[in-house]
């Protein structure tokens, strides 16, 4: 019988991507849906409301029209920025260049044999799942990082590597929030929180900590079902793949390294760590150039602002360096021209994300500039506000419409600046803290960031996808990413109503009541 519901289930996913298959090619879809942004920014001109700023300064705000004089001379004006001041662009570039190096040397394909003849069977999809939710440490890193190498490590074991990516992702975007560490979300989202607070309770403070237990736990969650949705929904739905479905670039199969190779790559490996270290330091040490100097009273964690500013730069280094020093020992690097040749190929690889990049970017500018996605969703936190709901409801419809929100904003920090103002208080008045409403928020956030279009990274994921199976499209991503979001969805929200009814500590100092 579960069998058969399995099997069940897994038709339905399939549905789903055979569904979505039949949508335009991304770069048309993006195309379709910036043109559809200027048609409502049409239709709704000229509605308005009162929005948070990060500062905490509230602004009138109201849609402005597209096809206005305004917005027409706008458009065209702006048409280049927007492709350049893509949020992804600068960044994905920049590490696939080390990247590629790694790559095209064998590096990385080195030490993912050496990874899976160390780690057992059993807990690869896992090991994915756990480091994609670590790598919220690094910024955005993980997208452009992990996310290839799940699906590198996934076909150098013989299984489908559309599920290594899968899986890679739902940890780097479903669990973006949780982590074993204070993150540079922590420090922002806590400031907000704070803030908002303070309009009912003066004396308040939330400390950058508040949600740290309930974060570490939800790690091990995040982890447990991720796996779980990985070889249980993704990998039957997916079925065996044909490596001929590929562009011929991807890693089949697996060999054992030869003596020559596990010590090129015991070399290489080793430089790196020395070499991860170093650039450590570069944050960690008072004084140090990523270094910032912090307030007494501030966040420690302030410090590593420069150091997480410059993360993109840093991995590319990581990655060139014992890349070439790989290369060298095995000679497939011989000369200079071979690391240009290699940095040159892996930038016409990218050609496709390039162009999608361009469309993606005038969707998102075109519907920040309006201010479509801020005012709907203030006028639809507005509406919740109204409804009337209590208690352990108003908690979940809270979270459902922070889950919403993703399809509108795509930013964190950006949706709970006009959030935190409406439900903090509103909440802090039903006797739910602060530290409470804010895990809330994060639980909602990070469960639909892998099915919003609006996710920034989509296009490279789409791209990396692309490299196994050239019929991969949205559809794809969809089908594959939905049973993440579900499960995520269900099981965090259980575990956050319990952690709450339970009384148990968010963070240090935090807990679930107010008053």
């Amino acid at each position: 019988m579960q069998e058969s519901n399995q099997s069940a289930l897994v038709r339905a996913f399939s549905a789903v991507e055979r569904w979505g298959q039949k949508l335009p090619d991304p770069l048309t879809l993006f195309a379709i849906m910036a043109a559809l942004v200027v048609v409502l920014s049409s239709v709704f001109a000229g509605v308005n409301a009162e929005v948070v700023q990060r500062t905490g300064d509230v602004v009138e705000m109201s849609v402005k029209s597209l096809l206005s004089f305004d917005g027409i001379r706008w458009m065209l004006l702006s048409a280049v920025d927007n492709f350049i001041e893509f949020a992804p662009l600068g960044p994905v570039l920049t590490v696939m260049i080390g990247i590629g190096v790694a790559e095209r040397t064998g590096f990385i394909s080195m030490g993912l044999k050496v990874l899976v003849t160390r780690v057992p069977a059993s807990l690869l999809t896992a090991t994915v799942v756990f480091a994609g939710v670590m790598s919220s440490m690094a910024a955005d890193a993980g997208y452009v990082v992990l996310t290839p190498l799940g699906a590198l490590l996934f076909a150098s074991v013989g299984r489908h590597p559309l599920a290594g990516l899968a899986a890679a992702y739902a940890g780097v975007s479903g669990g973006f929030s949780a982590n074993l560490l204070i993150t540079g979300l922590d420090p922002m989202l806590s400031a907000l929180t704070q803030q908002a607070a303070q309009s009912l309770d003066p004396t308040y403070t939330v400390n950058p900590a508040c949600n740290y237990y309930f974060m570490v736990a939800s790690t091990a969650l995040i982890t447990v079902l991720g796996t779980a949705v990985t070889t249980r929904i993704v990998e039957p739905m997916l079925g065996e793949w044909d490596p001929a479905s590929g562009d011929g670039s991807q890693h089949e199969g697996n060999t054992t390294p030869t003596a020559k190779e596990a010590r090129a790559f015991g070399i290489s490996a080793a430089v790196g760590v020395v070499l991860g270290l170093g650039i450590l330091l570069l944050g960690v040490i008072p004084g140090a150039p990523l270094h910032d100097a912090v307030a007494e009273g501030e966040p420690a964690v302030n410090a590593l602002g420069s150091f997480f500013e410059s993360i993109e730069i840093l991995v590319t280094i990581g990655f060139i360096v014992p890349g070439i020093v790989f290369g060298v020992l095995t000679k497939s690097v011989q000369s200079d021209k071979d690391v240009a040749k290699m940095m040159s190929d892996t930038m016409a690889s990218m050609g496709a994300y390039v162009v999608l990049a361009f469309i993606a970017g005038q969707f998102v500018a075109y519907f920040n500039w309006s201010n479509l996605g801020a005012i709907t969703a203030v006028k639809g936190a507005g509406v919740l506000k109204t409804i009337g709901l209590e208690g352990g409801m108003l908690m979940i419809a809270f979270l459902f419409v922070a889950s919403l929100m993703n399809f509108l904003v795509g930013s964190a920090s950006a949706k709970w600046a006009f959030m935190a103002p409406i439900f903090v208080p509103m909440l802090m008045q039903m006797g739910l803290s602060p530290e409470a409403t804010q895990a809330a928020y994060r639980v909602g956030d990070s469960i639909t960031n892998i099915i919003s279009p609006l996710m920034p990274y989509l296009p490279i994921i789409i791209v990396f996808a692309q490299k196994y199976d050239r019929k991969a499209g949205i559809g794809t991503i969809l089908a594959a990413m939905l049973p993440y979001s579900i499960a995520f969805l269900i099981g965090w929200t259980i575990m956050l109503l319990g952690w709450l009814f339970a009384g148990l500590p968010l963070g240090p100092g935090a807990y679930a009541l107010y008053g």
